[in-house]
Parts: structure tokens; C-alpha cells; sequence
């Protein structure tokens, strides 16, 4: 009778489980992969510029769903590890606590959507067009970013439940949304009037803000394990603590993601704008190799969480390891995308002879970090999920800031931006190094002694 009242999470067979949580949120990830996608080449369609000033606004961007989906990381381990145990007050105050993160962290985005985003672009160029442009577009993707918020954190709440069928749902109504407003808004079809860039942004909050109202009303009528506290509601500074323990280090990692493309885009832009929208279209492109196996760690992190709560050391070991290895392949299927396919790629975005010039070599040299990447983002992930998250935090640090920026720009003082493109793998041996040595603490401190009686270990 235990067994069957007992969540997925800790008895159904491993390997079933973990595709069963993954695969609905990898598709989901696709489909949002997909309609960035789409997004760029509508704006590719208007100009070059245009295609560049989109490029710049992407730290931004990157920083808004830094900062939503570590909290929801944070949300989700504190949330799964607290149903492991049986403790559905806690499970309540994290979702409760996560919700009111959410919405302190959209009033943040919310001034800096009114107040920052003309000096953010003249900081990075003086062309009066592409300041305009990303004006337009940036302005509009802060101020309604509140559907990011949602979408995510309710998002993460079905995902530390197991019910990541609904995620799926959720971010593919929104990633079709987006795809069908995008030509409609930007072109001016269907006697709608025709708004260029800021019709891009225009379409992507929409999607987003019905993917955000869509994850709210599933929550309510179908994840009866979790339950808002909304009537009486005060800040718990205990789960709040907790929620930032694992989510900090986790908006940390991420938001060097942004501050190493401000960088590189710094870089870069000294050759020429047009090496911006390369680097801006290869984000775009890399997003659908990298997106499935962000769908994958969603799918890992709550197990190996419950697992962990649960004491099923075992679960938790063969969890991991199960993880590396399809994150390993995908990243392997991606990197012979890039290397063989790689004109083909670029044309979808009305890549220009000079765009060309310089995409492919990039494109080619990037791609050979896929190799060690799925490796590390699957120990990062492992290490929120144990509430370790600043081993992740360190790991990218060294990977995209402490690594990759001085030697980036180390090689562009060569004469050749080809050589930029060098820095990506060479910060990615880095972050592999990094990454094998913290399992192995990990495995040490932690996973070594769940449970007392079993030896095996996540490292043999």
C-alpha cells in the first residue's frame, strides 16, 4: 500500500523515469529552441542591423531567465527534497515563497525595462539604427516579462511533482503562439500594422504571458501536492534562505552567461558589427543542441532530489550517471550538426557573403566545446540538486568569465577574429577538469553516505 501511494519519483524504474520527466520537457525546450529561432530569421528579413541589434539585447534577455529559472531551481529542490520526506507544510511554504521571488524579481526587470536599456545599447555601439532597433525591442521584453516569471516558476512547480507532461503543454501553446504572431506583428499581415522589431517582442511576451496565466490554472486543478498559501501569506526567511542557497549560485552561473556575451559582443564588435550577429545567430542555433539537454537536468534535478530526501542512494547514483551519458550523446549529435551543416545553418538567416566569412569558421571552432559541455552541465545540475550549488556557481565562473574573456580577447589582440572562436573550447577543458573534480567531492561528502550500508558510488 506505501508503494503505491508513494510519488513515481522513488520507485518507478530509473531509466523509465528519467525519460518519462525529461523527454515532455525536452520537446517543450525544442519547440521554445525552435521559435527563438524563427524568431531571429523574421528579423534577419528586415536588416542586418536589425538581425544586430536583437544579437545585443540577448544579456538581457539571458539575465531575465537567469534570475527566473534559478529561483525555480531553488523552488524545485527545496520542494522535491521536502516531498521525499513527507513534509507538505514546507512543500507549500517553498511554492508559496517561490511565487512571491517571482514577482520581487519581475518588478526588478520591470525598472530596468523604463530606465536602462537605452544606456545598456550605447554602451556597446554608436550607430544610432541598431540603438533604435534594439531600443524598440527591449523595452517591450522587460516591462512584460512577468510571463517569463510565471510560466517558469509554476512551470517548476509540475516538474517537482513529476508531471512534466503538462510543461510540455505549457511551453509548446507558448513557443506556437510566438511563432504565429512573430511574421503577423513584425510584417504587418492580415491588416494588422506593421511594427518590426518591437512586433517580434510584442509576439515573444504574448506567447510568454499565455504560457505564464496557462501553468497557473494547470497548477490549480491538477498538482494536488502542492497547494498556495496566498490568503495570510508572509515571507518565510527560513524556506526563502533555503530557495537561494541552491537558486543563488544558480542566477550566478547563469547571469555570467550574460555578462560573457556583453563581453565577447564587446569583442566583437571592434572587428566588425557584423561578427555581433554572428555570435548572436550561433546562441541562437546552439540553443537547440543545449535546449534538450536543459530538459534533460529538469527532468534529473527533482529525482535526484526526492532520492536524496529519500535516502535511495542507489536511485539517486544510477540517476546521474544515466543523465551524463544522454547528455554526452546529444552533444555529440550537435557538434556533428555544426561541423557538416554549417552554411545551411547560417543561410536560414539571410546570412550575407562577409556573414558566411566569418560564421562558419566560428561555428565550426565553437562546436568543439559540445564535446565536454554535456559532461558539465549534467554535474552542475547534479550539484543544485544537492544543494551544492555553489561548486555549479564556481565551475562557471572559471568557465565563461575567469577563462573565456581574458582569452578571448587575448586572441582578438592577434589581428583575427577567427581566433576569438578559440577561447570556447578552451574554456570548456577548463570547466570539464572543474566539473570531474567536484563530483568526486561530492560523491565523498555526500552521496558516500546515504542510506550508511550501501558502498557503490556515483564516480566508479
Amino acid at each position: 500500500m506505501e508503494l503505491q501511494k508513494e510519488n513515481k519519483m522513488g520507485h518507478m524504474p530509473v531509466n523509465k523515469l528519467l525519460l518519462t520527466m525529461s523527454l515532455p520537457i525536452m520537446v517543450s525546450m525544442l519547440v521554445q529552441a525552435l521559435y527563438n529561432i524563427v524568431d531571429s530569421i523574421f528579423v534577419a528579413m528586415i536588416d542586418e542591423k536589425a538581425l544586430t541589434a536583437v544579437s545585443l539585447a540577448f544579456p538581457i534577455q539571458s539575465l531575465i531567465i537567469a534570475v527566473a529559472v534559478g529561483t525555480g531551481v531553488g523552488v524545485n529542490a527545496v520542494l522535491s527534497k521536502a516531498l521525499g520526506e513527507k513534509n507538505m507544510e514546507r512543500v507549500n511554504k517553498a511554492a508559496s515563497n517561490g511565487v512571491f521571488l517571482a514577482v520581487l524579481s519581475y518588478l526588478i526587470f520591470l525598472v530596468i525595462g523604463l530606465f536602462m536599456v537605452v544606456p545598456f545599447y550605447k554602451s556597446q555601439t554608436t550607430d544610432t539604427m541598431i540603438i533604435e532597433y534594439g531600443t524598440q525591442y527591449l523595452m517591450i521584453v522587460c516591462v512584460a516579462s512577468i510571463g517569463v516569471f510565471m510560466q517558469i516558476t509554476f512551470e517548476r512547480m509540475l516538474q517537482s511533482t513529476g508531471k512534466t507532461m503538462y510543461t510540455m503543454i505549457v511551453q509548446g501553446i507558448g513557443a506556437i503562439i510566438n511563432i504565429i504572431l512573430d511574421p503577423i506583428l513584425i510584417f504587418g499581415l492580415f491588416g494588422m500594422p506593421k511594427l518590426g522589431v518591437a512586433g517580434a517582442a510584442i509576439a515573444t511576451v504574448i506567447g510568454q504571458i499565455t504560457a505564464g496565466i496557462l501553468a497557473i490554472i494547470i497548477n490549480q486543478k491538477v498538482n494536488h501536492e502542492v497547494r498556495l498559501q496566498i490568503k495570510g501569506f508572509r515571507p518565510d526567511k527560513g524556506i526563502i534562505g533555503h530557495i537561494y542557497v541552491v537558486g543563488v549560485p544558480s542566477i550566478i552561473m547563469q547571469a555570467l552567461g550574460s555578462l560573457m556575451v556583453y563581453s565577447v559582443n564587446l569583442i566583437l564588435i571592434s572587428f566588425t558589427a557584423t561578427a555581433t550577429a554572428v555570435f548572436g545567430v550561433y546562441f541562437k542555433l546552439q540553443s537547440f543542441i543545449f535546449m534538450p539537454v536543459f530538459g534533460l537536468t529538469n527532468g534529473m534535478v527533482p529525482i535526484v532530489a526526492y532520492n536524496y530526501g529519500a535516502e535511495k542512494k542507489e536511485r539517486l547514483i544510477k540517476t546521474v550517471k544515466l543523465s551524463i551519458a544522454y547528455a554526452t550523446l546529444l552533444m555529440i549529435v550537435g557538434f556533428l550538426l555544426f561541423q557538416f551543416f554549417t552554411q545551411t545553418l547560417l543561410q536560414m538567416f539571410d546570412a550575407s557573403e562577409m556573414m558566411l566569412a566569418i560564421g562558419i569558421p566560428a561555428l565550426r571552432i565553437i562546436s568543439i566545446s559540445f564535446l565536454g559541455a554535456g559532461f558539465s552541465i549534467m554535474c552542475s545540475s547534479v550539484f543544485q540538486a544537492l544543494g551544492n550549488g555553489v561548486y555549479s556557481m564556481m565551475v562557471s565562473l572559471a568557465r565563461q568569465l575567469i577563462v573565456l574573456i581574458p582569452v578571448a580577447y587575448l586572441l582578438s589582440r592577434l589581428g583575427n577574429v577567427d581566433y576569438v572562436w578559440w577561447a570556447f573550447p578552451v574554456a570548456e577543458i577548463v570547466s570539464v577538469g572543474m566539473s570531474a573534480l567536484f563530483l568526486r567531492r561530492i560523491n565523498k561528502k555526500i552521496i558516500s553516505h546515504i542510506g550508511g550500508k550501501e558502498k557503490n558510488t556515483v564516480t566508479e
